[in-house]
Formats: structure tokens, sequence, C-alpha cells
């Protein structure tokens, strides 16, 4: 992806299901949890670069302990800076001269010793870049079964709605954000729960020992039923209860990804599997996926069971998990990626007239690299089945065939990062001229109007790259054609669940519809359009009114629109842009189905609402958000 588009963000949960004793005999180590931890997210640091957070739990502490640890950092490399801290703390206690291996006291004289951990890393969307916008955060009590530590992957739509209902409970929120939000709805039926089981003691037990009933039988279910009953949006998230129960849980359409892995010595869930693999070398057959609508949850115990909280809705699990977001080396992704270069073959072929002989092909790096790999192979597919119909069916060839057996294909990098464009440059002419520069190419490789160059991306956001600084490039190579393939479909509407791609006038796919719109002089239809987005945002169950502009004209004349919007001026190549088609991606990636990015079918009436107020935005010149 040429523009860097961020997203919400990862979570890695561990449940130790042996005492730390076990651990410290088996591997001579009190830092096992914190190595797996360490490991899990730092093979997430793709979903996370603005901040990290890390806590742990420890059980069975006596009255006068502190039984939380928490340690987040902003800095540059926050993962790093962490753990760095917490192994500081191990190694200053070894310098104590009553220093033992023993889980006694370890938990008793270090911090982060204890059998339940979270870790959270921030991509943060929206908000300031500062260690109280980092996860986990904590809603604290003197009773350890109303302490909760929560993170997660999310984005609600419904806010202000969720915002009221804690005002009508009687709260104060101390502000109004997602994670206040969600942390104290969760936060006020743990608190309801408690008052259910001591009431039904009151009468019987000392208050002591009512506290011990609580924690035996504390329904994490029943909380998260009541919390999340009313919540629009996508989520993946994770709780620890001070007194040792634990939770994961997935949103109703299973737009956020989460997994999980479970053996006799642990039990731990991330928002990928390669983190997993990598932490305790199981096999990816072994690690599940959570399904949309259930929660895995585990009691003081160590035991677990998972249970449905919410209805399962139609699954529209996020397809840029898998064009772009994931870590790649996650076997299924890869191939999926693949595939969608393969897919886009027919289309590459056609465009260059199937002269292969006389096209470069290349991509732009780095996410797109395996989308590549994929292209060639089927072009390699396509070279082989027509040497089989012309040697083996005797079917005619236009060349020679001895030129036939020689064809292979040019594979060539040519363009390359360069610089890393400076965000703190706040001038347009200033920022412009730098993104120019932010690719290089090499030069010497295309024969001036003979060749055609093909080059792959996985996605096309802003289209503003592409037009200063690609194809600004590109054009100095004097092409015949150059062919600019994304593998993704339009992006044509805004995301509401936790990626940063909120404001529809930024997207150059819109951007080709409104110029289609005011070319073919229908700009009544915009006007009929707002007035139809304004009377949704009194409605319940609002439809998605952007996409009858939409439906104005063919997906390929978009796509020209877009190619004359971003071709720069004095760029003598022809050029054409080549989008990924929806029943595409669908092809490529049969298990993630939320394209609403593309197609505008959003998984909840949330984001309707927030496309049409984002089309409204654009009307009106609102520059911001549209939730």
């Amino acid at each position: 992806m040429s523009y860097k588009i961020k997203h919400e963000c990862g979570i890695a949960y561990l449940r130790l299901r042996k005492p730390v004793q076990y651990f410290i005999d088996k591997y001579n180590t009190p830092t096992y949890p914190v190595n797996k931890m360490f490991l899990m997210m730092h093979k997430q640091r793709n979903r996370g670069q603005d901040g990290s957070g890390v806590a742990s739990l420890k059980l069975n502490i006596n009255p006068g302990k502190r039984y939380i640890s928490r340690y987040r950092s902003v800095k540059k490399d926050s993962i790093q800076d962490i753990f760095n801290k917490i192994n500081k703390k191990f190694i200053k206690a070894k310098e104590d001269t009553n220093y033992k291996l023993d889980e006694k006291w370890l938990k008793e004289n270090i911090a982060f010793t204890g059998e339940l951990w979270l870790g959270h890393l921030r991509y943060g969307t929206f908000g300031g870049n500062s260690v109280q916008n980092c996860a986990p955060t904590l809603r604290q009590n003197n009773w350890k079964s109303k302490n909760l530590i929560f993170a997660g992957n999310f984005n609600m739509t419904n806010l202000d709605e969720l915002f009221n209902v804690l005002i009508d409970l009687g709260q104060s929120p101390k502000e109004k954000s997602d994670t206040v939000t969600i942390l104290e709805k969760v936060g006020h039926f743990l608190d309801e729960e408690n008052s259910r089981i001591y009431n039904k003691y009151s009468n019987s037990l000392s208050k002591k020992d009512i506290s011990l009933k609580i924690e035996e039988e504390l329904d994490v279910c029943n909380i998260l039923q009541n919390s999340f009953k009313d919540f629009d949006g996508g989520y993946a998230l994770a709780g620890l209860i001070g007194h040792g129960s634990s939770f994961i849980a997935r949103d109703p359409n299973g737009i956020r990804p989460l997994y999980y892995y479970i053996n006799d010595e642990v039990i731990v869930g991330t928002s990928e599997r390669p983190p997993i693999k990598t932490a305790f070398g199981c096999e990816y057959d072994e690690i599940k996926e959570l399904k949309r609508g259930n929660a895995l949850i585990v009691d003081k115990e160590g035991n677990y069971k998972v249970q449905k909280f919410v209805e399962p809705n139609e699954n529209k699990a996020c397809s840029f998990e898998r064009i772009y977001f994931s870590r790649g080396n996650d076997p299924q992704i890869y191939n999926e990626r693949k595939n969608l270069g393969k897919l886009l073959i027919p289309r590459i072929l056609k465009s260059v007239n199937y002269d292969i002989k006389n096209t470069i092909f290349s991509y732009i790096p780095n996410t797109s690299e395996t989308c590549f790999y994929g292209m060639i192979d089927g072009l390699k597919n396509h070279i082989n089945s027509l040497k089989n119909e012309v040697f083996i069916n005797n079917k005619s060839y236009e060349e020679s065939k001895s030129d036939l057996i020689s064809l292979k294909i040019r594979m060539e990098k040519l363009v390359s990062k360069d610089v890393k464009m400076r965000t703190f440059i706040t001038d347009d002419n200033s920022r412009n001229e730098l993104v120019s520069n932010v690719y290089d190419t090499t030069y010497g490789i295309v024969n001036p109007n003979k060749d055609s160059i093909v080059i792959i991306d996985d996605s096309i956001v802003r289209g503003t790259t592409l037009e200063k600084s690609i194809l600004t490039l590109l054009s100095s190579l004097d092409a015949k054609k150059v062919v600019f393939v994304s593998s993704s479909p339009q992006i044509r509407y805004p995301d509401c669940y936790g990626i940063d791609m909120s404001k529809m006038h930024q997207f150059v796919a819109f951007r080709g519809l409104i110029r289609l719109i005011k070319k073919n002089k229908a700009e009544k239809k915009i006007t009929e359009i707002y007035k139809k987005c304004e009377k949704s945002m009194l409605e319940m169950t609002p439809k998605n009114y952007v996409k009858e502009l939409y439906s104005l004209f063919s997906y390929e004349e978009v796509s020209q629109s877009i190619t004359e919007l971003v071709k720069p001026e004095n760029f003598n190549s022809e050029l054409e842009i080549i989008y990924q088609k929806i029943e595409d991606l669908n092809k490529a990636c049969p298990k993630n189905l939320g394209d609403w990015y593309f197609t505008g079918n959003y998984p909840t009436f949330g984001g309707n609402k927030v496309a049409n107020r984002s089309f409204m935005n654009y009307c009106d010149g609102i520059k911001g958000r549209a939730y």
C-alpha cells in the first residue's frame, strides 16, 4: 500500500494452568510467562506501533500485597521498552541476598510474576498518542472480584448511545471514548454480578466468606451478555478479573480476528495465528479461531469453556486483515494473497495485449510482494497452457515456436522506497515536493516506447502517492504503457470498526465518482442523496444511500475516472488502472467476507449511518470523521 493506513490493534492473552513453581522447575527461570508474552507481542508489532501495554495478575496474594502490575509505553520501540523494564526487576531481585527460585518468595517480592497476563498493541486511529491512551486499562476496587483489567481491538459506531446508557445508570464517566465507555459498561455489570451473589448469601454467611463465594460463582458470560447486547461495532476483547477469572470475546459478525490455543500448561489468545505458533511451537491446526459472538471464559482454577454471549450474525470477518494488515507468514493468508495476484491475470494480459515478451512486471514494496508472486505464478500457468496448446494440440501461434520456447517473464524491481516522508512538514508545497521523492526507480531496464510496465500494489486509498510519486517516477521511463494493478477492489466507503479510513472525501474512488457525476451534469443526484442521508440520521435501521450514487456508473467507468484523476501532467505513456473485482476478492479470501470498504454492505446499521454521515460531511465541507 503506497499510502499507509492504521488500524486498531492487537491483543495477547496468557493464562498459566499450572502453578508458577511448575514453570520455574521445568525451565529453570521465573521469566517463562514474560518471554512468552514478549514473543506474542513482538510477533504482532505490525498491529500497533503507537504504543503498547502489559498487565500481570497474581493469584492467591494476601491482603496488603500488590497483585496487579502494569507497564505502558509510547516510546519508539514500546514493546522492547516495557520488557526491558520488566526484566530489570528480575535482574535487581537477584542482588537480594534472600533471592531464590521459589514461587512464594518471587510473587511476594517481584512484580510481573503472576499467572494471568494481558498485552495490548495500539495503532491509534483516533485520539492522542499518550500513555493514557494505551491499554490495558484498569478499573480498580478493594474487592478483588470487582477489579477489571481490560484491552481490545475495537471501534463502536454508537458511542453516543452507549455513553448515555452509562449516564442513565447513574455514572459520570471521566471521558467520552470507546475504551472508557466499554470498560465502565463491563465494570457496571461486573459490580451487578457481585451484588447478585452478595445478596444471595447476605443472610447466611460472613462478608469474608461471601467474597469467596463471589469468586466461585461469578458468571462471566452473564456479565458479557448484559454488557454487549446493545453494542454496534467490531471488537475482539480480553479481560482479567482481580480474583482470577478471565475472558476473550469476539463480536457477533466476527469483524475483528481472535485466535486461541490450549494445552495442559497454558491458555493463550492473540489477534493472529503466527505469534502463537512461534511462542509455543504448536501446529497451525491446533490454533482455533474464536467463533463470532462467542467468548472463551477461564475461571480462577484455570478451567475453561467457550460460550455464546451474543447471537451470531452473518460472517463479516474483515477482508483487509487478509489483504494488508495481518502477518503474511500465516500459510492461509500467504496463499490468499497469492491468489489475489493470480485472479488478476486475465485482465492484465488483456491490458498488455498478451505481449508478455515486451512487458516488465514489478510491485510496490513491501506488502504487495506476495500478491506479486501470485501474479507471476499466474503468468507461468498461462505460458505453460499456451505451450500445451501449441505443441500438444497444434494450435497456431503468431510467432515462431522457438520464440515461445524461450519466452520468459521479465521481473524487475522498478520501484523502491527511498525516503520516509516527514509528517512534521505542514506546508502543502513542501510536503508535495517530499512525497515526489519517496520512491526511486532503476533506469536502463525499460526499452522506451516499446516495453509496457505492469506494477501491482495491494490497494489504492487516496491516490496521492500514486499521482505525486509513483506515476511521476514511472513517467521518466517512457514506457509504451503503464498498467497499475490493485489487488484489492476500489475503496469506496469509510470504515468505522477500527481502521483509519473514516473520511470518504479522501478516497480516490469517491473523488473519481464525483468527477463522473459532474462530468455527466448529474449534480441533482448529489442533492437527492444528501436529503436521504440527512433523514437517515433519525432512523433506527438506515440504508446506505451513498450506494445509489455509485450505481449510476459501471465499475470500469469509475476506474477510468480514477485513472484520469491520478495521471500526472506530461505523462506520455498510456495509463490503465485495474482493480480487483469483488467476486474475485471473495474467491481468494472465502472466510473473510467483510467487504464494506468496497461494497458498502456494512454488517451493522451503525455502519450505514457512518457512510451517510461521511457523505454529508463531504457536502458540508466538514473534514472530521463521521462518528
